[in-house]
Order: structure tokens, then C-alpha cells, then sequence
């Protein structure tokens, strides 16, 4: 899987100042301990936070080894260093170290603005960028080495994500070079608040989940973007769709990463119909590195790894050959932990196969110089490699591996990575894909958005692999998930909330739907059920022309249409609902959702789906909107009527969509659309009609 987990926070230290005297010289010298909180952590573990905090101040590895002078790890944890002035000021502030949450610029928070930032370990303030920081952790369990009962962030995902959302401009960012220029968020001039809920070995617990929600609702925000993902069964047994219903109640969109299952059918994770769920698509640019072989050909790598080599060629190795014994032969294919011969290893690249990440970190480990990964998975998406190393595909690593075994001295380079130009968007590879199991009426993912290599801050409290022996630190990295891709979604909520303040979830969902850019299904095979309306499209968003809107009703009416009991609603809702005694939802999918999906079942005779939708203008009136319908073969979509009058803003009109589908091959997909379109707006809804895999 990605080297991608879940939300975080930031990170704080806590300074005291010693002075000593070195005898021999005389030279004055200032001592300081960093102070970590009360709560020790493993020998190991502890030693090397204290090495990654003082990475974040010091030129380098041996420069920050040198300084150390004491590592408290029993009692409490903490660390004594000799430090400049300068340093332990950077060291000592109680903003956020990174520059994207600097408050420059910025007045008082909003007035309504609840939320506390509490003074807990290595953590004791916020600003006025950065103006809520809180943790949840009801278990009370204390957290595996490497994290911290705090709003730290010790793993760097909070703060990319966060970053990517809301950071400040920050020019001259680059991940040692590459991806070079400015960075900053959708909305640079919006607040911050973090809620941590996840926790380094032990994930995300809904309970958690569930009280930053709760918290979140209460202190007042406008937008929650949760990139968190994970497969469920229903609506009303998923905590963190229980908390977005709770959030939508109160006028707050959460926005939502679709998952990293990819590319398979039905994985799409989050699938509540009150949730934007967010696909990953590709940008224009990859990071590649060239491969030279010994036998003068080059080969082109993926991935990044930022070390220049030091001479012309290298032996390298293939890591089936290199077995510690007969026993380990199968796994040494890919280079795992204690498969491989440390003296066949030593001074060598090796030709790995991908069976888990990490053989870069245990090919260094023995003493080898770096590795080239194969794989068939992932070859849209970098990875960051703690030593030189890059990823091919199959048929390349065959031509390497033959390579390998026709001569006795095979040698190999790899080249510091660059950056290369290619077509976008397109779905990432990993992004999951709908439709899921138990949503046959409703398209998931909604939109997508980019989420392959994205520069944003980083934790100088973690190597930028995590991997045991990466001294790699950096204030920025590239990180690629669908949690890179909620961000710019959940930015885009909050340009479209702050041109329209009184709008809905629903009409803010809307917006951003319809005025999304199409997406070609000859890039993207799985079509909609890949990038679901499109990719997002801000500065269209703001300014729909129309809107499909729903209220808190119009879900529940969904949810009795699905199928679901009173008493089982009365989890999700916090009363028992009677479905019988409810006015009915309208149509095929009782839903006025700004998407249409068909499913076909019946393999003889023609599927019909009636959909009926209203929408509301908020453009200029008086206005008419025409229908225009695109249907795919062996589909009939009619419209009634085929045009929309307004006279005034806010005004109504009701519609029907009428889809027949003739029998279909099972797994089949066919994309259609209804445009509506006036003088000065374009309102596309996507409609999928598809065979349920058999």
C-alpha cells in the first residue's frame, strides 16, 4: 500500500536553559534541555525523536549527533544539547515551526469561534492562523513509541493535508530541489483547526472519530476535512458518517478522501450520500530518475531519490541470488528483512520485487548501496526512497534482471530524480473506485482532485520515509493519496462558502459537482465510477447558476428508500423515525442529488429509471436554461420539460430524467449527461447506467 496513514497535528517544544564551561579552552558553551512531556518512550525510539528534532535545526546528521549531550528516556523524555542561540529560539516557539500556519497578516479569530488550544506536551498554544489544536485519545491507553498524548504531529500527514487546505504562501519551496516553487493552500487566508484522532500503531478509533466531530461542531467551524478512509457496510453504522450527518445538521460540509483501494470495482470508501467524497487524480509533471545499465543502456525509473552518485557505475545484484540461505531464497526476491547475505549485499545495488515497502531501508541496513523496485502497482505515484533507488515495471525489470545474469560484472547507476512533463489529469491508479456494494442508487466518488506527488509541509519530527536509518528531513515533501486530494476539495468548499455564506452542504456539494471539468473514460476505464462528476473546478464553482439542495429530510426520506428501519435510523438521527408515516422521496433514487445512477439488473428486459430533481437559481434572473442530453449507446434519456424558466433568484423548478437501458454484459459501464445551459451557465450532471458485476 502508499506510505500514506492519517490525520495529525503540529508539533511544540518546551525549552529550559543551562550554561556550562568548557575547562580546557575556556570557551563559553550554552547547554539546553528540550523537554519532550511526562510520558517516556522506548530507549530507541526516544533517542531517535531527539535526533529528528534537532535535524530540524542542524545542517546535518553528524552536526545533530555531536550536540546531543544527554537522552532522557526513563522518567520523562527529554533531551540535553548544545545549542546556538538562534537555534534554541527556533526550537522554543509556541507558533507552528512550519511557515505555512505563520499568522502574519492575521487579525483575531471570528467571534464565533469557540475552539481552545490546550497546553499539553511539547505543546502549549496556537496563533491566530492556527487557532485550535486538539487530541482525542478515550481509551486512555497510553500511545506506542514515536507518538505523544499531545495535538504533536510526529508522522507529517496532518500537517501536509492541513497545509494543502489552508497554509500560507511559501515561496521557494521544494523537496530538496524538486517540485521548486510557491506553495500555499486553496484558501491561504482561512483559519486552521486540527483535531488528532489517530495514533501511530493503533490507527483511528471511532469513538475518537466520533468526539472530534462533536468537538469540531461545537467550537464553530465552516468546513471539516477528514482524510480519513476505510470500507463500510451501511450508513448508520459509520462513525464518521454519523458525525458528518450531525456536522451537515448544524450547516458544516465535511469532505472526505474516497480511499487508496484502487483500481479494483467497489472499493470506494465513505459513500454516505451527505459526504463529498473525493477521488485522487494526476497533475502534470512525475518524478523520474534514469537508470544506466553496464552494458550501455538507459532506463527510465520512477520515483524520488535525491542523491547524486558518486561514481560512473556500481556492481548491482539481483536479490533472488543474494539468499542468506536456501531456505530464505523466496523471500530474498524481495528483499525483506533477514532474506539476504550481508557480504553479497555490501557495496551493491540490488534488483528487488515489490512485495511491501521498505527494501530500501533494509538493503542499506546490510550495507548495499540502493535497490530498484519492481512492480505493476503504483507506477503513477513517487515514492521516496531513504537511499538511491526507483521502481519499474515488469517488463523493464525483466530486461534488467536478464541483464543481471548475462555477464559476471552487471553494474548500474541511478541518477538524482528530475522532473518530467505528461498529460493530466487522469485517476490515480490507486484511487478507489465505485460503485460500493451497498449504494446501487448513488454514484461515489462524487469529484476528484489532485492527490499524486503533492508538495505541502512536512513534520521535522519525522525522515521523510519514516524507514529505520532515513536521515532525509525536510519543511516540505511530496506525498500522494486520496488523502492529498480532500484537501483541495474541502479548500474549494470553503472559496465556494465564503462567496455564498447562507448556502447548504448540499448546494456547496452541488456547486462543486456540476461545474466540474469531464473526464475521458478512454484514460480512465472505470469512467465515472473513477472521477465520479469530474475534476474540481474552483473558479467555476462559485458561481453554479443552479444548485440541487436538500435538507436533513431529504436524506432521511433517502434512507427509508434504501431500506432502513426506523429504530436503525434512530443510531444515525438520535430519535426513531416511522419510514411509513414520511412523505415519500421522489424517484428512482428519492434523492435530489446532483448525479444520476442506473443500475441494470434484469438481463432480458429493458431498465427503467425515473429520476426526479429540483433545482434552485442563484444566478441572474430572469434566465432560461435549455436540456441538452448525451446518451450513450443502448441507452434512451429523455428530459420533461426541456427548459427551465426563472424569474427571480431562489425560485424552483422541478424536473424528471427518464433513463431506459437495454440488457447489458455484466461489469459494463455506459456514461451519459444532462447540460442544462442558458446565456451564461453550464449545469452538467453525470448519469452512469451499469451492470452490477455478477
Amino acid at each position: 500500500m502508499l506510505r500514506e496513514t492519517f490525520v495529525r497535528s503540529l508539533t511544540l517544544i518546551l525549552i529550559l536553559t543551562f550554561t556550562g564551561l568548557v575547562a580546557a579552552t575556556g570557551d563559553r558553551k550554552e547547554f539546553y534541555i528540550v523537554y519532550l512531556g511526562e510520558d517516556p518512550l522506548d530507549n530507541i525510539s526516544a533517542v531517535q525523536t531527539h535526533m529528528d528534532i534537532l535535524l530540524s535545526v542542524k545542517k546535518s546528521h553528524r552536526d545533530a549527533k555531536e550536540s546531543i549531550v544527554y537522552s532522557y528516556t526513563k522518567s520523562f523524555n527529554a533531551f540535553a544539547a548544545k545549542l546556538s542561540k538562534a537555534e534554541a529560539t527556533k526550537l522554543s516557539r509556541i507558533t507552528p515551526e512550519s511557515e505555512s500556519f505563520k499568522d502574519d497578516g492575521f487579525g483575531p479569530p471570528p467571534k464565533k469561534w469557540k475552539g481552545t488550544c490546550g497546553h499539553f506536551a511539547n505543546f502549549s498554544g496556537c496563533n491566530r492562523k492556527l487557532i485550535g489544536a486538539r487530541y482525542f485519545k478515550l481509551d486512555g491507553d497510553d500511545p506506542f513509541a514515536g507518538d505523544i498524548l499531545s495535538p504533536i504531529d510526529v508522522d507529517g500527514h496532518g500537517t501536509h493535508t492541513s497545509s494543502t487546505v489552508a497554509g500560507n504562501q511559501v515561496s521557494d519551496a521544494s523537496l530538496f530541489g524538486l517540485a521548486r516553487g510557491d506553495a500555499r493552500g486553496a484558501v491561504p487566508s482561512a483559519r486552521v483547526a486540527m483535531y488528532k484522532v489517530c495514533w501511530a500503531g493503533s490507527g483511528c478509533a471511532d469513538m475518537d472519530i466520533l468526539a472530534a466531530f462533536e468537538a469540531a461542531i461545537g467550537d464553530g467551524v465552516d468546513i471539516i476535512s477528514v482524510s480519513i478512509g476505510g470500507m463500510t457496510v451501511d450508513y448508520v453504522t459509520d462513525t464518521l458518517a454519523i458525525g458528518a450527518f450531525h456536522a451537515m445538521r448544524k450547516g458544516i460540509i465535511t469532505v472526505v478522501s474516497a480511499g487508496n483501494d484502487g483500481p479494483s470495482f467497489g472499493t470506494v470508501a465513505n459513500h454516505a450520500p451527505w459526504l463529498l467524497t473525493v477521488a485522487a487524480s494526476g497533475i502534470d509533471r512525475q518524478f523520474r530518475s534514469k537508470i544506466e545499465l553496464g552494458n550501455g543502456k538507459n532506463i527510465s525509473g520512477l520515483g524520488i531519490t535525491t542523491f547524486e552518485p558518486k561514481q560512473k557505475l556500481y556492481p548491482i545484484v539481483s536479490g533472488a541470488d543474494v539468499a542468506k540461505n536456501s531456505q530464505s531464497k523466496d523471500s530474498s526476491r524481495f528483499c525483506t528483512d533477514g532474506s539476504m547475505d550481508p557480504n553479497k549485499v555490501k557495496g551493491k545495488f540490488v534488483y528487488c520485487e515489490l512485495q511491501e515497502w521498505g527494501s530500501d531501508s533494509v538493503v542499506k541496513g546490510l550495507g548495499g548501496l540502493g535497490v530498484i523496485v519492481e512492480s505493476e502497482q503504483y507506477l503513477d505515484a513517487a515514492q521516496i526512497f531513504m537511499a538511491p533507488g526507483t521502481m519499474v515495471n515488469a517488463t523493464v525489470g525483466d530486461a534488467i534482471n536478464d541483464y543481471i545474469h548475462s555477464t559476471r560484472s552487471a553494474s548500474a547507476v541511478i541518477h538524482r530524480s528530475k522532473e518530467v512533463k505528461v498529460s493530466a489529469p487522469f485517476i490515480a491508479s490507486f484511487s478507489s473506485r465505485g460503485p460500493h456494494p451497498q449504494s446501487a442508487h448513488l454514484l461515489k466518488p462524487d469529484v476528484a482532485a489532485p492527490g499524486i506527488d503533492i508538495l505541502a509541509s512536512y513534520t521535522p519530527l519525522r525522515s521523510l520515509t519514516g524507514l529505520k536509518g532515513d536521515t532525509q528531513h525536510s519543511k516540505f515533501t511530496l506525498m500522494s493519496g486520496t488523502s492529498m486530494a480532500c484537501p483541495h476539495v474541502a479548500g474549494v468548499a470553503a472559496y465556494v462558502k465564503s462567496f455564498n455564506p447562507s448556502w447548504t452542504p448540499a448546494a456547496i456539494k452541488s456547486a462543486i459537482l456540476t461545474t466540474a471539468k469531464p473526464m475521458s473514460a478512454r484514460i480512465n476505464s472505470e469512467a465515472e465510477f473513477a472521477y465520479g462528476a469530474g475534476q474540481a473546478n474552483p473558479t467555476r464553482a462559485r458561481s453554479p447558476g443552479l444548485i440541487y439542495d436538500m435538507d436533513e429530510m431529504s436524506y432521511i426520506q433517502f434512507l427509508c428508500h434504501e431500506g432502513y428501519s426506523g429504530s436503525k435510523l434512530a443510531v444515525l438521527i438520535g430519535s426513531k423515525i416511522n419510514c411509513t408515516s414520511l412523505l415519500p422521496g421522489l424517484g428512482y433514487d428519492a434523492l435530489n442529488y446532483p448525479t444520476m445512477q442506473l443500475s441494470v439488473k434484469n438481463d432480458r428486459l429493458t431498465t427503467t429509471g425515473v429520476f426526479r430533481r429540483t433545482v434552485t437559481n442563484v444566478g441572474p434572473s430572469p434566465s432560461i436554461y435549455n436540456a441538452t442530453i448525451k446518451a450513450p449507446k443502448g441507452v434512451e434519456i429523455t428530459v420533461y420539460p426541456k427548459s427551465l424558466s426563472f424569474s427571480r433568484a431562489l425560485q424552483k423548478r422541478s424536473f424528471k430524467v427518464i433513463v431506459k437501458a437495454k440488457p447489458m454484459a455484466s461489469g459494463q459501464i455506459a456514461s451519459g449527461s444532462l447540460v442544462w445551459k442558458s446565456h451564461s451557465y453550464i449545469v452538467r450532471s453525470p448519469i452512469v447506467v451499469f451492470k452490477p458485476m455478477s
